[in-house]
This record gives structure tokens, sequence and C-alpha cells, in this order.
């Protein structure tokens, strides 16, 4: 192991970034009340989430969940050094959260053939001339661009993605597209250590300059050894979900991101600076259940934090009296 949690005599920052109100809410079948979510955002804005994925400008008709875009992404409060990102499928996409001034456009695609046509229901080839308008449009309007690449660490339907395909649909993004962040995402939670370290290791050799974010599903239980895996090959962005909720409704047996106050209670606790204030964070994890009529898979709204005490038996005192007293006779 070589993670270090110390630079240059301060504790080394990771930049965690909110997925939930896009990612998480878009698969439950309720419709949280575009109130709540303002509120879930500006909450995790106090919380000190580095970047916040607000919700996705695409069909209502595709997705209900998220037809409130527009006034979710205009009504939030925004606090200074918060990204406010939204994912966009399109040109028409672009064009809707521009104007509704998010900072940052979230392009997907994915690395599979596959999973591209059963998501997106284009070619990779197809799809890249589309989000090609889309940098079009972004860069028109002065809006950075970050692409989150599906199965960049394992396809449902096709297996193992090779790495030189992964860098290379990078490289077409950041070189050709301009743009200033890739996202490598574990759409199925496929990714185990070793991989994701060489992965990001190869990513970094090469973009040094590009913010590299990595994306990983709980689905195998290995999101934190991911994580950490990550960490120790350099990357310092993570996307993660309040209370573990979301999933991709195009990847079979795929289970939600992983939980954002589980990931920063872990890395808080080994060193790392998250810039999270955890409490917040929980707060509002606690709240998710009633929004969404069922239980979050998150582990710390149910144990606590590590140092959360419980108190002692009421009988404690004639517990320990009755200890020494058998002390005694012995």
């Amino acid at each position: 192991m070589n993670r270090t949690t110390i630079w240059n005599g301060m504790r080394r920052r990771i930049h965690m970034h909110e997925v939930g109100p896009r990612d998480g809410l878009q698969v439950e079948d309720v419709f949280v009340p575009t109130e709540d979510k303002i509120a879930l955002v500006n909450a995790l804005s106090d919380a000190g989430m580095a970047k916040i994925e607000v919700t996705a400008f695409v069909s209502p008709q595709a997705i209900p969940a998220l037809r409130d875009a527009e006034i979710v992404l205009r009504q939030i409060q925004r606090r200074p050094g918060v990204v406010y990102t939204a994912l966009v499928p399109n040109a028409r996409g672009a064009e809707r959260a521009i104007d509704a001034q998010a900072d940052e456009l979230n392009l997907v695609m994915s690395a599979s053939e596959s999973h591209n046509l059963a998501n997106l229901r284009m070619t990779r080839e197809q799809s890249f001339r589309a989000l090609a308008e889309v940098a079009t449009l972004a860069r028109t309007a002065g809006t950075p661009i970050n692409v989150s690449l599906s199965c960049a660490f394992g396809c449902p339907m096709e297996g193992d993605i090779a790495e030189t395909v992964v860098l290379d649909w990078s490289r077409r993004f950041i070189e050709e597209l301009g743009a200033r962040g890739v996202t490598l995402c574990d759409t199925t939670g496929m990714a185990f250590p070793p991989q994701v370290a060489a992965l990001t290791d190869a990513f970094q050799q090469r973009w040094r300059e590009t913010e590299l974010t990595l994306h990983f599903h709980n689905t195998r239980a290995m999101g934190l050894a991911n994580v950490l895996a990550a960490i120790d090959a350099g990357a310092s962005r993570f996307d993660a979900s309040l209370g573990g909720i979301g999933g991709c409704p195009y990847a079979p047996g795929a289970s939600g991101n992983v939980c954002s106050e589980d990931i920063v209670h872990a890395l808080e606790w080994m060193g790392y600076d998250t810039g999270v204030d955890l409490d917040a964070l929980l707060a509002s994890a606690r709240r998710l259940p009633a929004l969404l009529g069922h239980d979050t898979p998150g582990q710390l709204v149910k144990a606590g934090a590590r140092l959360d005490l419980h108190p002692r038996p009421e009988n404690f005192e004639e517990i320990r009296q009755r200890a020494l007293e058998r002390g005694i006779r012995v």
C-alpha cells in the first residue's frame, strides 16, 4: 500500500461528488416533491459536498421522477465553491440545462457497445456524434463538460472491457471535445481493486490536468475497497449517493451507488479531509426513507458513527455491584 493521508503537512483532500438527487431519484417509483428536492440539494450544499449532480434534462416520459429539472436547478441556493452539474443526453437537454444555469453538463456514454445500445438505443459512434453537438453548444455558452463513461470496469452483457477501449474513448472526449473531466463508472459493480488501481494510474499518466472522477456501485460489496484502491493510485474525486440509493435501470442486478455518508465516515477515520460535515450529511440521509417510502442501503444511519455511544443499562450499578461481590467471594 502506498496510501498517503498527509500531503505537504496537510490532510490529503478527497472531493466528494453527490449524485443522489439525480442518479438516486431517477430510479424511484415515487415522485419526490419539487420543494423536497430543492431542500435536499440545499442541505447537501450546506454539508460541504464539492459537486452535486442536481438533476437530468431528459424526457419527462422517460424519467418522470425528474420532470421538474428546470425548477429545481433554478431555485436551489447556490453555495460558493460548489459545482452544480446536470446530466444531459442530447442537444435539447443541453439547451435546457444551459438556460437553467447549470455550472457543468454531464454527458453519458458507455464504453460497452451492448450497454450503449440497450441504454441509449445508439451505437457508441452515434452517441459520440450526438455528444459532439452538445460539446459545441456548451463551448459556445462557456459551460464546461464532464463525460461519464459507463461500464468502464465491465459490462453485464460483454464481460471485461479492455483498458485500451476505455482510454481511447476518454482520449476522444478530452482531446476532440475538450472535456474538463471524465468519470469512469462502475455501472454494475463489476470493478475490483487491482483493476481500479491500474486503470486510474493509466488514465492519470496520460491526462494529469483532466479532472478524473470514479463512480462505483456497491453491487458486490466492493465499493469502499475500490475507492481506497483508486486513492492509492492517486485519485481524489468520487461520486457517491446519499443513503446508497440509485442504480442503472438497464443493468440487471445493479444496486445503488456507494453510500455518501458511509464513505465520508470511513475516509475521515482514515485521516483524509473530505470537507464534509458528517452530522449534516446523516441528517439528510435520515430524511430519505420518508421521502422515498422505503429504507435505504446505507449502514451508518442504522449503526451510527463509530463513537456514537449508547447508554449503559438502567441497572448498570446493580450489575457492577454483583460483579464486585462475586469477585470478593473468589
